[in-house]
């Protein structure tokens, strides 16, 4: 399917690797430009040296090397220009845990990261998307805004008030304009991620890593985890022009692990 989108040009965050990446590399395969931003400037540079191999229809691809979560980031990003077509926000989740655990200052980092970042780069772009009269922004949240798990309580409560957000402003005058917002929510995916996460249960439980991998597995319908490529090409449809009756939605993909009806 040619999803129409040949030639737009998209912001894709944390796209060093993982799941930004698997977004970021469906998009240039559309012939998407892409501008990645990600901390880590080596493990970006390589990103972007493998996104310029698989890009199509002379596609390019620029990097910058910052912390979109912080005010200097997302200026960074932005002295590249405001006219992106398609937003991909995305950031490392907040660490797990007991809330009990959790002073102020953990709390107020969660959301600058994971809800207030999203929004400042939705507020950034969005108007110039409604005057072009095409946009696209798809937030990377978290299954937990479906299903919360209680050790990610900072992922939890920060994720679900960017959800909230989303679900009002994405119903306002730019959903006539031909601009979207919607949420993709991942669930267990082969990513780094879930391995340092899955080492640490191992650790705590005193159990090999393979043991706690294979047992994750077995607890989702569809016995795997899921690649970042597939993710990203979930990501790539619902930026397309197909999806453009598509918003204010939570997509959820997780092997089918929600047990909800709804």
């Amino acid at each position: 399917m040619d999803l129409g989108i040949a030639g737009k040009t998209a912001l894709v965050c944390g796209a060093s690797k993982g799941l930004g990446y698997g977004c970021a590399e469906a998009l240039v395969r559309e012939g998407v430009n892409v501008v990645i931003v990600a901390r880590g400037a080596d493990a970006l540079a390589a990103a972007a040296k493998s996104l310029a191999g698989a890009a199509t229809s002379g596609a390019f691809v620029k990097q910058v090397a910052a912390d979109i979560t912080t005010e200097a980031g997302r200026a960074a990003v932005f002295a590249l220009g405001h006219d992106f077509d398609i937003v991909v926000t995305n950031a490392g989740g907040p660490p797990p845990g007991d809330f009990r655990s959790w002073d102020r200052e953990a709390w107020i980092k969660a959301v600058d990261a994971n809800m207030l970042t999203p929004i400042e780069l939705i507020k950034a772009t969005v108007d110039g998307m409604a005057k072009r009269g095409f946009g696209r922004i798809v937030n990377i949240t978290s299954s937990s805004v479906k299903s919360p798990i209680d050790i990610l309580g900072l992922s939890n409560g920060a994720r679900s008030g960017l959800t909230g957000f989303v679900a009002g402003v994405a119903r306002t005058p730019i959903a006539a304009q031909g601009v979207t917002i919607n949420n993709l929510l991942p669930g267990s995916f082969d990513t780094d991620r879930l391995k340092g996460t899955m080492a640490g249960t191992a650790q705590k439980l005193g159990q090999d890593f393979d043991t706690v991998w294979e047992a994750r597995k077995k607890n989702i319908p569809a016995r795997r985890f899921g690649t970042p490529a597939e993710f990203g090409a979930i990501c790539a449809f619902l930026c397309s022009m197909q999806a453009g009756y598509m918003t204010g939605q939570n997509v959820l993909a997780d092997g089918g692990a929600y047990p909800g009806t709804y």
